[in-house]
């Protein structure tokens, strides 16, 4: 697609994939006007060293990651202020007036802005402009997003795998809509293999009297895009290891005198992954990254959402420390890497780089980023309220990470049902229709009475779509000993505590699987792998070779979670419905939302045969 005017700052124009989609993959074109920030020269300060004056300059680096569209401090679910046990706030707002008091004291000209991805998905607010008023449509709205980053005046954006969940077409659009570029080095062609998004950005800081400060942005992706969007990117895009690209550029980087070298990674620091053996990277590399290729200052970190005010990598070739800073995302923290730059042999070295993080808590909403996007967000609103049938009564996924909940139920009935209908007629319509669904949320709950979409999206808070593939007794329960392997391993006798009772290894609740159509106990006292038991079908022993028909989500499918067998499984049908849509869909046709249709009990948990929860 041609590039708008205000995009041709950033990016030259490269060919159009066989696909047809527009992969603009040139390196960022830097610029003496690519920002206001540079209209203006900030004055060196002096110093002495050693007896001899020296020139200095301060730059301040700000950074936020995994948005996942929060503009407000606002709960779609909840409909109402977002609020937690912590006293976070959360928005785009807050990190607004944030941002406007970093740039008043350091000086705007001192400062640069950066995200470190994930931004177009994750509220009511992204889905609605992404798919019920999308903004690939003809005359379509401005996202939300790009909005507020433009309106706040960020400086670049890196991309998060997330960017990827409403296909490439989406992706491009909200890239055209931006004033800033949206970077992946390690975001490239399949076929050419040369980069489809810029891999870095340049920006100059100038300095009375002395040559400009020249700040290098590198921006990395994650390989997991690969797995968990596969149905959008396989034979477009590939998505190399974040070590491998990282050394690639930044010695590009420096020899196009950079003076500072910054990376904005969707990659957490904490050296693991859930790739399994699918694919030869590490998911969480940004530390790697700072320890393995020499040249970097600082790493603004992504992915992982977690707080890491500041850490200090040692890189093992140079010596050198490297800054690592994570804000928490949902816009709840703002990060700060400050340089102090001193000017030496003719050139601008660093001599030192400090993090921290700013709470967002701690002002109010920027009445500019409120004025600009009331009227969506009172859109948007207005459809989560929307009432789709009745509950006979409450619904609750609080006891649903160690018990077996009705609500979780109702996802895996709507699954079934789904698919059944999409196989009726066809080869696969004979095979009984098992069913996987996770318990996300540990606060979702469906009142009595009137139900309406938020209620329904709390309980389904991600956008994945339906998938179906053929699964044999013996890889499903291979599939049910991993998924197991979530609960903390506890004797007969012992005290059970539910908040130590799951999660183990950090397993996250979405990694962990009810599957329906079938009876088995989990027997926590027993070693992780040799955890199910009784596991029938039909109330009979499972027979290893029986074939079923697994209805479960995209990430799950493509093999997100890791889990055996199901990414390389036969698909015999998908969509591209959200299951979240299918169970609004399936609700407003009953009109009456009755456990009494979809709840069973299929599973529990026992101790040495015992039940855990009587």
């Amino acid at each position: 697609m041609p590039l708008p005017l205000n995009r041709r700052k950033f990016l030259k124009k490269s060919a159009v994939t066989g696909a047809g989609v527009a992969l603009t993959g040139a390196v960022v074109a830097p610029s003496a006007q690519a920002a206001q920030a540079q209209a203006a020269e900030a004055p060196a300060a002096e110093t002495r060293k050693g007896g001899r004056p020296v020139k200095r300059y301060s730059l301040t680096v700000m950074g936020t990651t995994d948005l996942h569209g929060h503009v407000f401090n606002w709960d779609y679910f909840k409909d109402a202020e977002y609020k937690d046990s912590a006293g976070n706030a959360q928005g785009l707002a807050r990190i607004s007036t944030l941002v406007n008091q970093v740039r008043e004291e350091k000086g705007r000209c001192n400062t640069l802005l950066l995200d470190a991805g994930d931004t177009i998905q994750g509220t009511p607010l992204t889905y609605y402009y992404a798919k019920v008023d999308p903004i690939t449509a003809k005359g379509g709205p401005v996202h939300p997003m790009a909005q507020a980053m433009n309106a706040i005046g960020y400086d670049a954006v890196a991309l998060g795998n997330h960017e990827f969940n409403y296909g490439i077409e989406t992706l491009r659009k909200f890239e055209e809509q931006c004033d800033f570029p949206l970077l992946g080095a390690n975001a490239l062609d399949a076929k050419t293999l040369r980069p489809a998004f810029p891999p870095y950005f340049i920006k100059k800081f100038p300095v009375r009297g002395l040559p400009p400060v020249k700040v290098a942005v590198l921006g990395l992706t994650n390989p997991g895009i690969a797995i968990w969007d596969k149905a959008y990117v396989q034979g477009k895009l590939t998505f190399p290891g974040l070590e491998e690209q990282a050394a690639k550029w930044v010695p590009k980087l420096r020899s196009m005198g950079a003076d500072v070298v910054v990376v904005s990674a969707h990659s957490g620091s904490s050296g693991t992954s859930s790739y399994g053996d699918q694919l030869p990277y590490i998911e969480n590399s940004a530390a790697l990254v700072a320890q393995q290729v020499p040249g970097i200052d600082a790493i603004l970190v992504g992915h992982a959402h977690v707080e890491i005010p500041e850490l200090k990598v040692t890189n093992e070739k140079t010596g050198k420390t490297v800054v690592l800073s994570e804000p928490l995302a949902y816009a709840e923290r703002l990060s700060l890497f400050d340089f102090e730059l001193v000017f030496e042999k003719g050139r601008w070295a660093v001599e030192s780089v400090g993090a921290s993080v700013l709470n967002s808590n701690a002002v109010a909403d920027d009445p500019r980023i409120t004025r600009l996007l009331k009227d969506e967000h009172d859109v948007v609103v207005a459809y989560v309220n929307q009432v789709v049938g009745t509950a006979t009564e409450a619904l609750t996924t609080v006891e649903a990470r160690y018990k077996d909940a009705p609500i979780i139920d109702l996802i895996t009935r709507v699954q079934e049902d789904v698919v059944k209908a999409a196989l009726a007629g066809t080869e696969y319509a004979s095979l009984p229709v098992i069913s996987q669904a996770s318990p996300f949320s540990r606060t979702s709950e469906i009142p009595a009475g009137e139900v309406t979409i938020r209620d329904l999206s709390s309980l389904y808070v991600y956008d994945n779509t339906l998938v179906a593939k053929v699964m044999t007794g013996a890889q499903v329960r291979a599939y049910l000993e991993y998924s197991a392997e979530y609960f903390v391993r506890t004797a007969a006798g012992a005290a059970v505590e539910v908040d130590k009772l799951t999660n183990a290894n950090n397993r996250p609740d979405y990694n962990y699987d009810y599957v329906s159509g079938l009876t088995y106990e989990i027997d926590i006292a027993q070693a992780a792998g040799s955890r199910i038991k009784n596991l029938s079908y039909n109330g009979a022993a499972l027979d290893d070779a029986q074939k079923f028909v697994f209805a479960v989500n995209n990430y799950r499918a493509n093999g997100g979670g890791a889990f055996p067998h199901v990414a390389s499984a036969t698909e015999v049908w998908s969509e591209s419905t959200e299951i979240r849509t299918r169970i609004a869909e399936w609700v407003t046709e009953k009109g009456t939302l009755d456990p009494k249709e979809f709840a069973s009990v299929d599973w529990r948990l026992t101790r040495d045969g015992a039940p855990v929860f009587p």
